[in-house]
């Protein structure tokens, strides 16, 4: 087993006490009013609050070793609950508040906790009688509200009767993160204040330009680990400041009135806005389109002669032109502040990546996953190379683990060595096991492939990948992610296993393909629309002449399954992060697809 020299601070606790204390009087969150307007709270109103709670939690017999948990979206009552739990060197466990009913009694059951937050009185009413067959569950609180049985309460008979906070040691457990699983019960993450703690100063080492006067928007869960260490961990260390996105609908507008000058994301929120511009510029056509045209071939012009160390004047002013009367308004619509952003949970697109850098909106692909804290390797403004995910962050090593794959292959499966690896599974051995190896390291089931800089560029996933009758292996989760750029699709899925070709699952943008009908007069109601053989045929081939540009013959679908309804979290195909469930996937649609594979 590797030991790890730790900066300093080793413990969330300090972590937050340190910046109540530097940065007292700094605003830190702000959340949106019923009029539209961010109303801020300072580090020191936060810190008052965390005291406050952790003296309630006391009270109630919380210690050390003991698990609180929280069922609510992004809010600063999730902060307080947090740190007023590891103050008393217990565990943390925070839920999706759009989760199932039955993960929610998994996850609570599992973790042994003793006292639950819950949003809102609806959700109470739902995990109420929870108790009956989960003894361990003491007492349930509503965080919306005042009086009996509410947060308030409990912060309100802590200030009374205050205690002192633990500085918990930094192997100590500081939460679990419940994994949403594409198969199976959730896991829960064991990670320990050195985890998250290490993480994150690894992660600013990347980023010094990152300041206390920085300002991001909060637009990841803090339920996942990525939300956790890269946006909140981060920008608590800095003393810096965070609005909390109102919900993911309002992302785009909450942009315009925070105006954030950095933002830690993932690619839908860069695709989407890429795409919805792309469509624009299409409908508008005119001058506005060749403007747009002309930046972006200018952009790619002004790149090709910097490699050379060259310059060309009616370049730079073509440029500048476009720069001025189209992609300012995209900067704009962004806040207009943005000095660059960080991606993370899939890797970004290099050619949406590369316009983002072209217009002054640099996008830095990073890469990690839970049970690594998450993050294991980051580009970073002054090292990165588009298409890769980064070099290792600091203390973290990669290793390529190649004796997985097939023989002859350039890639392995990544490897991962440092202080941000997982303690293991709460309560699963066997499956933690699996995962760890004998000497620290932690296999992730991702392939990919280190240049000799130590750049990691991931090249599929193991357990994904499938070979074709003919041999040939297939990595459908790249390839699912370039159909997903095609202008008339939201999701896609690639199956093919042992078979003679692969075939698409197909769903369809239906505004964009609404409009598509509009525009052609064609019937508007989408049942008759995807029956129509121009339409799916307009799709299709529009697919397979975008793959073709980047994969093999054999890789791209022969046939297309086109479906009415999208992959959600409702009805169980994707995980809370945003991850396609594939066998829950193929085990709906198989009857389909194999009508397809009879067909000559």
């Amino acid at each position: 087993m590797h030991t790890y020299q730790l900066d300093k601070p080793d413990n969330l606790v300090a972590l937050l006490e340190e910046s109540v204390a530097k940065y007292s009087y700094n605003r830190i969150f702000g959340t949106k009013n019923k009029q539209g307007v961010y109303e801020w709270v300072t580090y020191r109103e936060v810190g008052q609050r965390v005291d406050n709670l952790r003296g309630g939690l006391a009270k109630l017999g919380v210690k050390k070793g003991d698990a609180v948990g929280f069922i609510a979206n992004n809010r600063v009552e999730w902060v307080v609950a947090a740190f007023a739990t590891y103050g008393l060197g217990a565990r943390y466990v925070p839920m999706y508040e759009s989760e199932l009913l039955h993960v929610w009694k998994y996850i609570i059951k599992d973790s042994g906790l003793k006292i639950l937050f819950v949003a809102n009185p609806e959700i109470y009413e739902k995990v109420k009688d929870f108790p009956k067959d989960i003894p361990a569950l003491e007492k349930i609180f509503i965080i919306d509200g005042a009086g009996e049985g509410s947060m308030a309460a409990v912060e309100k008979s802590g200030a009374a009767q205050p205690v002192p906070s633990i500085q918990p040691l930094p192997d100590d457990i500081a939460g679990l993160i419940y994994t949403s699983g594409t198969t199976g019960d959730p896991k829960g993450v064991l990670l320990s204040h050195a985890n998250f703690t290490s993480n994150t100063l690894a992660g600013l080492k990347k980023y010094p330009e990152l300041k206390g006067d920085g300002l991001t928007l909060a637009i990841l869960p803090w339920a996942h680990s990525y939300g956790q260490t890269g946006e909140l961990y981060a920008i608590i260390k800095l003393g810096a400041a965070l609005g909390i996105a109102e919900s993911p609908a309002t992302v785009a507008s909450d942009l315009a009135v925070v105006k954030p000058n950095w933002l830690i994301a993932v690619p839908r929120v860069f695709n989407r806005i890429y795409d919805g511009l792309n469509k624009k510029m299409e409908e508008t056509g005119g001058l506005a389109k060749t403007l747009f045209d002309m930046g972006v071939a200018a952009a790619k012009k002004k790149r090709e002669l910097a490699a050379e160390g060259k310059s060309c004047l009616l370049t730079n002013l073509k440029f500048k032109i476009a720069d001025k009367i189209v992609f300012s308004k995209v900067r704009e619509k962004m806040g207009g502040r943005l000095m660059g952003a960080m991606s993370g949970s899939a890797a970004m697109n290099p050619d949406i990546a590369q316009f983002f850098f072209d217009i002054g909106i640099p996008i830095y692909d990073c890469y990690g996953m839970t049970e690594t804290s998450p993050a294991i390797s980051m580009n970073a403004s002054y090292s990165y190379r588009l298409g890769s995910v980064g070099q290792a962050i600091d203390k973290v090593k990669i290793v390529i683990d190649s004796s997985v794959v097939e023989e002859g292959a350039k890639d392995g499966e990544i490897v991962a060595y440092g202080p941000n690896i997982m303690k293991g599974y709460h309560n699963k051995p066997d499956q933690t096991r699996e995962v760890l190896t004998h000497d620290g390291g932690m296999r992730t089931g991702d392939r990919g492939r280190l240049d000799k800089d130590g750049f990691l560029y991931i090249t599929g996933r193991i357990k994904e990948q499938f070979k074709l009758e003919n041999g040939k292996f297939v990595f459908p989760a790249s390839m699912e992610e370039d159909i997903c750029l095609h202008p008339y699709v939201q999701n896609a899925v690639v199956y093919g296993e042992n078979r003679a070709f692969t075939i698409c699952l197909v769903v369809p943008d239906f505004v964009a393909v609404e409009a598509y009908a509009e525009k052609n007069h064609l019937p508007k109601d989408m049942d008759v629309l995807l029956e129509r053989e121009e339409v799916t045929f307009m799709i299709s081939n529009g697919i397979t002449e975008q793959l073709k540009k980047k994969y093999g013959g054999y890789e791209i679908p022969k046939k297309f399954i086109f479906l009415k309804d999208n992959f959600t979290l409702e009805n169980g195909m994707l995980t809370q992060t945003m991850k396609l469930k594939r066998r829950v996937v193929m085990d709906k649609y198989m009857e389909q697809i194999e009508a397809q594979y009879a067909r000559k």
